[in-house]
């Protein structure tokens, strides 16, 4: 018998009709596909809930149907590679952002308003040579 995450994993969507954009964050890169639904959220063939466990990432990832006021009349489809959950949430909320620009040009100003259409170019600092990470020293000691 399959059990039913299994079956979830199988559903085969339509998004023939669907708008495309690329979010990024650190080093996730998130490939969205957009289109009139029931607001349904899929990435990488799950639920977005079973995907990402923390509430803070499943509220972040909301927080642009929210702010236009349209929570359920959308369905997203979404492929994230690379980077860990905070970077893959930062970038589906990126692309979610620049795939509703594409339905309708008149939520820019709202959207911008929260900095959901900028690409957040924040990234992890390069470790230096003679410390313990970029920028932690190791324990002094005078003698």
């Amino acid at each position: 018998m399959e059990s039913n995450s299994e079956n979830q994993t199988k559903i085969k969507l339509d998004f023939k009709d669907s708008k495309y954009a690329t979010g990024r964050r650190k080093k996730s890169i998130a490939k969205v596909w957009l289109k009139k639904g029931t607001g349904k959220i899929f990435v990488n063939g799950k639920n977005f809930e079973n995907y990402f466990t923390r509430e803070t990432h499943k509220m972040q990832i909301l927080r642009p149907f929210e702010i236009i006021n349209q929570s359920t009349d959308y369905d997203v489809r979404s492929q994230i590679i690379g980077g860990g959950m905070t970077g893959q949430a930062g970038a589906l909320v990126h692309g979610i952002s620049r795939a509703l620009l594409k339905f309708d040009e008149n939520l820019k100003p709202t959207l911008r308003k929260e900095k959901l259409t900028t690409r957040d170019s924040r990234s992890v600092e390069r470790k230096k040579p003679g410390r313990a990470k970029a920028r932690k020293s190791f324990q002094f000691s005078k003698r």
